[in-house]
């Protein structure tokens, strides 16, 4: 974590190359984007700068959290980033997070890493303390689970 932008973090290898992660991060996020058993839906997605970028995420006891913000950045096989803090027609939110999701080559395979930047340590801590590492990890390793299945 970088002291200077209360940053969270993870990586994880995968064995596939950079397309197909990228194909899978990209396109086929209801599949991985939430821990099991919860799940998302994608209700919008304008992939663009500016575009609008809202989820709507469903837990199993009938939990509903939704996700609305817009993309501040989207490089076609390379990195999408996403943020909180202004939704659909530039109306600002309450900004809890700037969400990164990038892949880079490795070797034979990929590497993907994904990050939350917070505007504040006492939200950052707040994401730990929500359990930051297990989510996020887990939905790095679904990732990884379908990349390297259709990989064989």
């Amino acid at each position: 974590m970088s002291e200077t932008n209360n940053e969270l973090s993870i990586t994880r290898y995968i064995d596939a190359p950079v397309p197909r992660v990228w194909d899978v991060m990209a396109n086929r996020q209801e599949e991985w984007w939430c821990p099991r058993p919860w799940r998302v839906q994608i209700d919008e997605q304008d992939r663009r700068p500016g575009g609008v970028c809202r989820m709507t995420m469903f837990g199993p006891d009938g939990e509903t959290a939704p996700q609305n913000g817009i993309y501040l950045a989207y490089d076609e096989g390379r990195r999408f980033v996403t943020t909180d803090a202004v939704t659909g027609e530039f109306e600002p939110s309450g900004p809890f997070m700037i969400g990164i999701w990038e892949v880079a080559p490795e070797g034979e395979g990929t590497r993907y890493t994904a990050r939350a930047r917070h505007w504040r340590e006492e939200d950052r801590k707040t994401h730990e303390d929500m359990g930051f590492a297990e989510g996020w990890g887990a939905c790095a390793d679904q990732l990884a689970e379908i990349c390297e299945r259709e990989n064989t």
